[in-house]
């Protein structure tokens, strides 16, 4: 199986690694508009890993280099994944992508029918939240005769907080903001509505080292599930968890305009808030060398036999020092990379474009995290 990956980045390198753990790859081509030094983890990978320059707005460059390929995975920003949807399509590769934003979710089911006539299978939102929470609260579903409640939790933290924000940079800065500006939908009495970011705060305790944390709707986070379940379930919610106070402070930062996209006038020249906090923020919230850790809850509640049942979901995921891969990282790389297999394996057969919670088989996919020490505890 020949695999490229678009974006040399933090999950990009990771979905690479995990890919080139499974001796069925033949290749993983990574590509990037400007690629650097590979890290630690990639610097033994040997003749399977080729990496190369692309820049995906180059249309024909980027269809050359998927024709090459059984299945692409793009790692990419999320404005690229419609078009490298089409680009894949054309070429008859199959293709999964960290996604992230519902909208473009919602342009990309539109080229369903053309990835059928291809036989190419289209799946997006395959990271940790949308992706791995989707797949799991599909199962929690499917395991119900009748769901009343799904309540989903995911937070990307530091094992060390460090004030005023007790946050590190895990991903990208840029579309965390994005998610704390974007209302949320959600299901509410079995009807899709959209509520405000960093609203409805509550509190949830996990084991030790952890404790408790908080948590608050943010946009993105299950993507088109709750369009996929409306009228079908009476209440479905995600919330990001972070340490207590952090949405405290990041609210009136919101409501002050100083994360928004929208460009404003300064001393006559156009500047965008977003990009100056970005640029005060990042240097002291992103500490490569300081470990994370991944909490992550999903839980579904109804009926079952006539009485109540529910199922519950439980990810404690920690930095793996002795590669210098961060929880993160092996949450979202990893879940993408074996979505990728699935495509090329077989595994998953239907072609189209096609979100995890449909697709992506729940078995092979906890046993593959598994099998790369991400573990998933059921009850």
């Amino acid at each position: 199986m020949r695999f490229i990956v678009l974006g040399a980045g933090l999950q990009g390198n990771a979905a690479a690694y995990c890919l080139l753990q499974d001796p069925r790859v033949a290749r993983v081509t990574l590509a990037d508009r400007a690629p650097g030094a590979l890290p630690p983890f990639l610097a033994d990978a040997g003749p399977r890993l080729r990496l190369t320059p692309l820049d995906a707005r180059d249309g024909g460059a980027l269809l050359a280099l998927l024709r090459e390929h059984d299945a692409a995975l793009c790692a990419l920003p999320y404005y690229f994944n419609e078009p490298v949807t089409v680009a894949a399509i054309a070429a008859g590769c199959h293709l999964s992508d960290l996604g992230g934003n519902t909208d473009i979710v919602l342009r990309q089911q539109q080229h369903d029918a053309a990835a059928r006539a291809r036989g190419v299978s289209v799946i997006p939102d395959c990271g940790l939240a949308p992706g791995m929470v989707n797949i799991l609260a599909a199962e929690g579903i499917r395991r119900l005769e009748r769901t009343d409640r799904v309540r989903i939790y995911v937070g990307g933290l530091p094992r060390h907080p460090e004030p005023p924000l007790n946050y590190q940079v895990v991903y990208s800065l840029e579309g965390a903001l994005d998610y704390y500006s974007t209302p949320s939908w959600i299901l509410r009495d079995g009807k899709a509505v959209q509520v405000e970011a960093l609203s409805e705060l509550e509190t949830l305790e996990f084991p030790a080292p952890v404790g408790v944390l908080e948590a608050f709707h943010t946009g993105g986070g299950i993507s088109t599930l709750p369009f996929a379940y409306a009228g079908r379930v009476r209440s479905m919610e995600y919330k990001t968890l972070r340490y207590p106070g952090h949405a405290a402070i990041m609210r009136p930062i919101r409501d002050l305009g100083l994360i928004s996209a929208e460009p404003l006038s300064v001393k006559g020249k156009p500047v965008v808030p977003r990009d100056v906090f970005i640029a005060a923020v990042e240097p002291t919230l992103r500490r490569p060398e300081s470990p994370d850790l991944v909490a992550l809850r999903v839980l579904v509640t109804g009926e079952r036999g006539g009485r109540p049942a529910g199922v519950r979901f439980e990810l404690l995921d920690r930095y793996d020092a002795e590669r210098g891969i961060s929880a993160m990282m092996r949450t979202t790389g990893y879940s993408l990379a074996l979505t990728a297999l699935q495509q090329a394996d077989g595994t998953i057969r239907d072609p189209g474009v096609r979100t995890p919670d449909a697709a992506v088989p729940f078995g092979a996919y906890v046993e593959g995290l598994a099998k790369q020490g991400v573990d998933i505890a059921e009850s």
